[in-house]
């Protein structure tokens, strides 16, 4: 579509009179006379040369003429073409291109991941806690590309490991890297909620979520867990809790030798009613996750929940067709000289 600014009007009305002086001059023209066929009999008899001149020779000529006078008539409406198409171009008329853009705040996620001893836990066999849930993480990361993620790792203490970011390659790579005996044992879970809430509070742009894996109870730090909740939800954060593991006996780490960690079962047990609690104080859920599916299921509905709204935004660009023009009021210029050059050739000849 093409569009015109406010400017181009003055344009517009020399179009309108251009046509207009075009069929003037047409009408001004002298008209080229067309021989008779009686006239050309009338100088018959002038002599006996002059027999070759009859009138057949004449009706032919006349038809030449006649089409020769058509086309000499359209020589000049070409150049009235490249003039108008000139002042078209004067105008600056633009192309309209209407564009439809998805736009989102996007969602900022603090990861807070448990790297507690307790972590080595077998009972998601083939593989350990740790393991299972360093994958799942990265599953999840990756389904959200587009949002700035965070990693704080807690143990006995918590630790920023990667600001909100979207560089993922960054991410990915310091998610592999979590292991147990990173940071002293134990299980602060009010200090890491507390670390990641505070590492979300200058992002003022769309939704802020911390997402808290643990397996344990809190028994580490000076935070108490609830007073981190009630501090995410009053700036508007939600907190999404994981519990990880079986309840019951299951093999843990007692000790570590030169060939690997000693085990031995042991009663594991996560505290769901806090976990449930730092949840629903922010509006956000927690979710039990006792096999390595389940897992994968939790941070599917997360994924789910956490879905920033779209607004879809229309634009209209404008791009300029003044030099497209002009190429077009070139060539009826050609087409006009060529058509006067044969008409020069055909008057002279």
């Amino acid at each position: 579509m093409l569009g015109l600014s406010l400017g181009a009007w003055p344009f517009i009305l020399l179009l309108v009179l251009l046509p207009i002086g075009w069929a003037a001059l047409q009408k001004r023209r002298v008209r080229l006379p067309l021989p008779g066929i009686g006239a050309a009999a009338g100088g018959a008899g002038d002599g006996a040369d002059d027999r070759s001149s009859g009138p057949a020779t004449d009706v032919a000529g006349a038809v030449r003429l006649r089409r020769f006078t058509v086309w000499s008539a359209w020589v000049p409406l070409w150049r009235t073409v490249a003039l108008i198409i000139t002042v078209l171009a004067l105008a600056s008329p633009v192309r309209l291109v209407e564009k439809v853009e998805e736009r989102s705040e996007g969602v900022t996620i603090m990861l807070a991941f448990d790297i507690s001893s307790s972590m080595l836990a077998e009972d998601f066999r083939p593989q350990n806690r740790i393991a299972v849930a360093r994958r799942e993480v990265s599953r999840f990361v990756r389904g959200r590309e587009g949002d700035r993620i965070g990693l704080v790792a807690f143990a006995g203490e918590a630790l920023t490991v990667v600001p909100g970011t979207l560089d993922y390659g960054i991410l990915y790579q310091a998610i592999d890297n979590l292991d147990v005996g990173q940071l002293r044992d134990g299980t602060a879970i009010g200090t890491a909620l507390a670390t990641a809430v505070n590492r979300l509070r200058s992002i003022e742009e769309g939704s802020r979520v911390v997402v808290l894996l643990t397996d344990g109870d809190n028994n580490r730090g000076d935070i108490v867990p609830e007073d981190a909740a009630a501090a995410a939800a009053a700036l508007g954060m939600r907190v999404y809790t994981i519990g990880v593991g079986r309840d019951g006996v299951a093999p843990v780490p007692i000790g570590r030798t030169r060939f690997g960690y000693q085990y031995a079962d042991m009663e594991v047990t996560v505290n769901d009613e806090l976990l449930d609690r730092l949840a629903r104080a922010t509006g956000g859920l927690y979710f039990r996750a006792t096999d390595p599916e389940a897992l994968t299921r939790i941070y599917r509905r997360i994924d789910e929940l956490e879905t920033a709204p779209v607004e879809e935004v229309r634009m209209v660009e404008r791009a300029g067709v003044r030099s497209e023009l002009l190429i077009l009021a070139l060539a009826a210029l050609v087409v006009e000289l060529i058509g006067s050059a044969t008409r020069a050739r055909r008057v002279f000849a």
